[in-house]
């Protein structure tokens, strides 16, 4: 008997599950900005540690995964739903997440935004517009899909040095350039956006996710061996274009005068926006884990795929929770509550703890939210009918 095909249980259990886990490191990334003492960037290997470094570096991971999970499950939304649906409820997802980053998302990284009004252009906005434009790509013929998505993803790195810079039609190449393929700070409307997630190459990203989607109908056995092979040739990829410094990162990297550092050049690539080598490394080590786990059981692994069946309502929680941490931090050390109330790019050096406690926080935080998770996971699973709760 052939075995249960994608839309199964189990299929989405493993999708569940890397949704899950990249959000427990996410919150890792968010903790350490709150509250490590000091201010030293965790990538400048003249002040970092392996440890500071890695904890940081592992959190690469979040933002790829999470935007191919969100093209896969519209890729498997797709095989169940007519196409002008399946656009409205990317069109209307995207607007929300887009709508929820600039408000409820913004205030909790900041605070004093009743203040000032100040909007960070991140990760949910990124995966908002990337479905705005996967709600037009999904009308194209798959081999056109497949173009644009090499396009955007191979050659994102030829366009660096020449676009806008030769059209002189920009004055200034913001806010469209920034919005679409640089971080900064953009004004709109008199409110100043920072673009920390440039969109360009997250819509090549959330493509691809789409495309992937038929590799699910494998069989279980088959799926496993597909993923850990593909992600092993991933690896092996960025392994070549990094190695020989050939393409892929606008920052080559050096010998340093410690094996420590040679590695940690090695891993340092570009983020914002992800370069070519980021992303083969980061989804080509997550989808040998995506792979491997799937012969795994047990009640940690359950426990992961509760918190990735509500990633949205945990990404909420999970910022106001640490920020509110923050402030409580700031209070007991005697900097005073407010202190703490604008971003964490804005607090002193001298607040916060070091690194074990830094890793004690997060471990405290995931475990504190997720029986919140677990009530909502229960709530969603037995409101299917509730429109609204899908969207969130």
């Amino acid at each position: 008997m052939s075995q249960e095909k994608t839309t199964g249980p189990m299929r989405l259990d493993s999708i569940d599950f890397m949704r899950g886990f990249v959000m427990i490191i996410m919150a890792l990334d968010h903790v350490r900005d709150y509250v490590f003492l000091g201010s030293i960037d965790p990538q400048n290997l003249d002040e970092t540690t392996p440890a500071l470094f890695f904890s940081r570096w592992i959190t690469n991971l979040c933002a790829p995964v999470f935007i191919v999970l969100a093209g896969l499950s519209v890729g498997i939304m797709a095989k169940r739903m007519e196409k002008p649906a399946l656009t409205r409820f990317l069109l209307t997802r995207g607007l929300w997440l887009v709508f929820i980053e600039m408000t409820v998302i913004s205030l909790g990284w900041n605070f004093t935004n009743f203040q000032s009004w100040f909007i960070g252009l991140q990760v949910i906005c990124a995966i908002g517009v990337s479905m705005i434009a996967l709600a037009g790509l999904i009308w194209l013929p798959r081999t056109a899909i497949i173009g644009v998505c090499a396009v955007i993803l191979l050659g994102h790195g030829l366009i660096d040095d020449v676009w806008p810079s030769s059209f002189s039609f920009y004055t200034n190449p913001v806010p469209f350039y920034q919005v679409l393929t640089d971080t900064g700070l953009v004004m709109v409307a008199g409110i100043p956006m920072f673009v920390l997630y440039p969109i360009g190459m997250w819509v090549g990203v959330i493509a691809f996710g789409y495309l992937i989607a038929p590799l699910f109908d494998k069989e279980e056995g088959d799926l496993r061996r597909t993923l850990i092979r593909s992600g092993l040739a991933m690896l092996a990829l960025f392994l070549v274009l990094r190695g020989f410094n050939l393409y892929g990162d606008p920052f080559p990297w050096t010998d340093q005068n410690t094996l420590a550092k040679d590695i940690m050049a090695f891993l340092t690539i570009n983020k914002y926006p992800p370069s070519l080598s980021f992303l083969l490394v980061t989804l080509g080590i997550s989808a040998v884990l995506m792979g491997l786990i799937k012969s795994y059981s047990s009640p940690l692994k359950q426990a992961i795929i509760t918190l990735g069946r509500v990633p949205f309502f945990y990404y909420i929680l999970h910022i106001y929770l640490i920020h509110l941490i923050a402030l409580i931090m700031a209070e007991i050390q005697g900097f005073g509550y407010a202190t703490a109330m604008p971003g964490w790019w804005l607090l002193p050096p001298e607040l916060g703890v070091n690194l074990y406690w830094t890793w004690v926080i997060w471990i405290a935080v995931v475990i504190g939210l997720y029986p919140a998770c677990k009530w909502f996971a229960g709530v969603k699973k037995r409101n299917k009918h509730i429109t609204i709760l899908k969207y969130l």
